[in-house]
């Protein structure tokens, strides 16, 4: 029986690891042996999703430095499973132990509880989003496999506590500690976040990723479409609650003549003249731009009371302390990139037995 724990069916992965544990890491099978990889390229993304990189973000610090424990040698991998872990250096469980036996709203807590009766209440165990450490160290493998065939992917918080991006650029996008691709809108969302700091509250808002050069005729056909593992990979993400690719929702108010996207022929190659589609058709990718759209909900904990029950189901209220992002956001961009950068190259490993 599937653990919940493994993601992919040729380049797939384990994670392990709690939030106040020793260590977390994941284990990584069916990489390619010869791919040139080294730690410094999984230590170049996991550095984009620690704790501790801003005003804006969980004051844990947390190096998250990766060891590299097995299936590369001499900087290039070997074929065998890929293992790599961090130790968690800076637990501070003492902030928990009145939570211990109380259920914090919005949390995990009370569903861990009932499903296995018995849970690590100490930052949310497995349920944290510490967990995503091993999918971002992954993910930079993954990154690696695409280069080979000429694709590459990167995100950005295109809202934040209701400001929008309104301009692009994309070499803003690291410049700022919200990774907005505008510079006006990101001071916007800075400020935003800062007040709501300062209010013991937080905010959501909309993570965009985009995946450019993938290969035409990813996805495979009825219940693994190229839509359907995105949606599962992204909505896997702690704190997900919606995902749209190309226009998502906005097709409802379009006719059909309108959402088609038109073909042309460019230099040899089928393109389409607009991308509503989202790189996607038929669930196979179409050779244009993925786009693909996260909605992020605030972060369940906040230092204010809140109403809630505890295991012996008595009323309670709980003022939830320690230290947390007051926006995911920033820190979701990696952890979204990484996974559609596993769903594409897992299924560019297995498109090569789609035909002789």
């Amino acid at each position: 029986m599937a653990s919940g724990s493994n993601f992919g069916r040729i380049f797939r992965l384990t994670t392990w690891g709690e939030s106040h544990g020793p260590a977390l890491g994941v284990v990584v099978e069916g990489c390619p042996a010869g791919l040139p990889l080294s730690v410094a390229d999984v230590q170049a993304q996991l550095d984009r999703r620690r704790v501790g990189q801003s005003a804006v973000t969980s004051p844990r610090n947390e190096g998250d430095r990766a060891e590299l424990l097995s299936g590369v040698f001499e900087g290039v991998t070997t074929g065998a499973p890929i293992s790599l872990l961090t130790h968690n250096k800076d637990v501070d469980s003492t902030k928990y132990e009145p939570l211990r036996d109380v259920f914090r709203p919005g949390h995990a807590d009370y569903t861990y509880w009932a499903k296995y009766g018995h849970r690590d209440h100490r930052g949310g165990g497995r349920s944290s989003a510490r967990e995503t450490w091993g999918r971002v160290a992954a993910g930079a493998i993954a990154r690696k496999i695409l280069e080979t065939a000429g694709a590459q992917v990167y995100g950005f918080t295109r809202e934040l506590g209701g400001v929008a991006m309104e301009s692009f650029d994309r070499d803003e996008i690291e410049r700022n500690p919200v990774r907005c691709p505008d510079s006006a809108a990101a001071a916007r969302m800075v400020a935003a976040i800062e007040e709501a700091k300062a209010a013991n509250d937080s905010l959501g808002g909309v993570v965009e990723v985009r995946a450019s050069g993938v290969p035409v005729g990813l996805g495979e056909p009825t219940f693994d479409k190229l839509d359907a593992l995105i949606g599962q990979a992204m909505l896997s993400i702690p704190a997900t609650k919606g995902v749209e690719i190309g226009q998502g929702f906005g097709v409802v108010g379009a006719r059909g003549s309108e959402n088609n996207d038109a073909f042309y022929v460019e230099d040899g190659r089928v393109r389409t003249r607009t991308n509503t589609a989202g790189g996607s058709l038929g669930g196979i990718s179409s050779g244009e731009e993925i786009v693909v759209r996260v909605a992020v909900k605030p972060t369940s904990s906040v230092a204010r009371p809140q109403e809630t029950v505890d295991t012996s189901l008595r009323p309670r209220t709980v003022v939830v302390e320690g230290r947390h992002d007051p926006s995911v956001c920033p820190r979701a961009v990696p952890v979204a990139e990484a996974m559609l950068a596993l769903v594409l190259a897992d299924l560019y490993l297995l498109n090569r037995a789609a035909r002789i």
